[in-house]
């Protein structure tokens, strides 16, 4: 796929001596939703500030789609739609007159069809005589999404979309950008919410200390990196391991009911038949067996040694 964003070596150094982004190289496919997870402060917001043009780069460069996004900021950042965290709109002004307005800011024509179509397509045309401060947030979230879209952009960012929003909301969301990837937009977002990732992602990147840790197809990403764990059931409780056993590498739960065994399925062997061989010729008795594939979230823990927020169902 051809590249519509391109950074090279990108870092940022603020006055207070803070260096919120650490040699950044990436490339973003023209289509493709990539999502960006990391913990806060890990540097997600600037990257994109600094792709927008909004926070201007310590060292390193932008491009977009061929595009120096600063000797042709005009040129760039016509092509960039941005939804940032806050609910920045104004509360006396309709919904209308707000994307109209955006609209008019990037020296588009008036377009009525496009914008109620816009409109439609995010469950606002209803509300487009509505006051923002008649919103309830969910709404208020997508007018920003239709603000950022108002003049037609080729790229889409959004920055921590569905912070502070239900689930249900949350899951709407995850069917807009679905749907706006149809219509050829990229899409880049920010998360600390794994699910969003899970869901809706073509690729994952994460992001730490202001380092790209690693950027990855996501099933590739699980493939070569998650691994697999045998949990075995034990019929009775067991308070050691028996001598049969100690070779393997095995973890006995606290309550002596289960063993886990965790093996690379890209290995010639996994050990599993040794293993049940063992097993049944020491004195415990299996009860049940169960494979568990590791998730995202296992190995983003893994690289940042910290969990993501998890959606309260």
């Amino acid at each position: 796929m051809q590249s519509i964003v391109s950074i090279n070596n990108l870092s940022k150094t603020y006055d207070t001596g803070f260096q919120a982004l650490k040699q950044v190289n990436l490339s973003i496919a023209e289509g493709e939703i990539l999502a960006l997870l990391g913990p806060n402060g890990a540097g997600k917001t600037t990257l994109i500030s600094i792709i927008c043009g909004i926070v201007s780069p310590t060292s390193g460069s932008v491009s977009v789609n061929g595009f120096d996004n600063i000797s042709d900021f005009r040129k760039t950042r016509e092509l960039i739609g941005l939804v940032p965290q806050e609910l920045t709109l104004a509360a006396f002004d309709t919904v209308w007159n707000t994307i109209n307005f955006s609209r008019g800011l990037f020296g588009k024509k008036g377009d009525k069809d496009y914008l109620e179509q816009l409109l439609k397509d995010l469950s606002l045309l209803d509300k487009k005589d509505h006051e923002l401060r008649t919103l309830s947030g969910g709404m208020k979230r997508r007018v920003l999404i239709a603000k950022a879209l108002s003049h037609e952009p080729k790229i889409l960012f959004l920055d921590e979309p569905t912070a502070g929003v239900d689930v249900e909301l949350r899951k709407d969301m995850w069917n807009i950008v679905r749907r706006l990837r149809e219509t050829g937009v990229t899409i880049i977002l920010t998360t600390h919410y794994i699910e969003e990732a899970e869901e809706i992602a073509d690729r994952v990147g994460v992001i730490n200390n202001g380092e790209l840790l690693l950027v990855e197809d996501k099933m590739t990403l699980m493939q070569n990196l998650g691994k697999k764990q045998l949990i075995i059931e034990l019929k009775e409780p067991a308070s050691t391991l028996p001598s049969q056993l100690e070779s393997y590498d095995l973890e006995l739960s606290d309550d002596g009911n289960h063993l886990t065994y965790t093996y690379d399925t890209h290995g010639d062997r996994t050990g599993i038949t040794a293993l049940l061989q063992a097993i049944h010729t020491s004195e415990l008795t299996l009860r049940d067996l169960q494979i568990k594939q590791t998730s995202l979230e296992d190995i983003f823990v893994d690289l940042v040694k910290e969990p993501l927020v998890k959606v309260k169902k």
